[in-house]
């Protein structure tokens, strides 16, 4: 493989999407905040990192017992019913939904202020529809005008724990079989 085309490859495979963001100091992210938007955006996050971590339990008891594992997974597809109608309410209290192009590396995202090249931020995000609520920490890697009073944001993620990882994957990963379905659906219509 040519020297550059080995450049130009992405550690990580990147998607359009449309979430909710909202962008905060680092120091802000640090203090406790006792508001339910907040308190909302956590349990969410907690919903979703217990059902991370529950996974190989699920599995394991599908190996002994496949009716209760069948139970389990129509309880664990009612919890997460519930945590998409209140993710919705969040999605509106972090404010509209934006388009953005998200990867397990980073974010890229218009803004409409510009933020300091390697700057460090805290991004939380939502991402539907299953109503992911994961609080990131960014540095800045790029800040591009597009016109007066917008700016092109490239992020890095920092810091990321396995888990918060491996939800980007599996989301991003949910994403492209989703276009991939739409697009042969299309394919079969015409």
């Amino acid at each position: 493989m040519p020297t550059e085309d080995t450049e130009d490859r992405r550690e990580y495979y990147r998607i359009d999407d449309v979430i909710a963001l909202e962008i905060l100091p680092l120091e802000d992210a640090e203090t406790p905040s006792r508001d339910g938007s907040t308190r909302l955006f956590d349990l969410l996050g907690e919903l979703h990192q217990l059902d991370f971590e529950t996974q190989h339990l699920l599995r394991q008891i599908a190996d002994n017992n496949r009716t209760l594992a069948n139970y389990l997974k129509v309880q664990n597809k009612r919890i997460d019913l519930i945590g998409q109608m209140l993710a919705q309410g969040l999605q509106r209290d972090l404010g509209p939904t934006r388009q953005v192009v998200l990867s397990e590396g980073g974010i890229s995202f218009v803004n409409d202020c510009p933020l300091e090249e390697g700057s460090i931020w805290t991004l939380k995000l939502v991402l539907m529809p299953q109503g992911l609520g994961l609080m990131l920490t960014a540095r800045i890697a790029s800040c591009q005008p597009l016109d007066d009073a917008r700016f092109a944001i490239g992020t890095s993620f920092e810091a990321l724990t396995d888990a918060q990882r491996q939800l980007l994957a599996r989301h991003i990963l949910q994403k492209q079989a989703t276009a991939r379905r739409l697009a042969r659906e299309s394919l079969q219509e015409q």
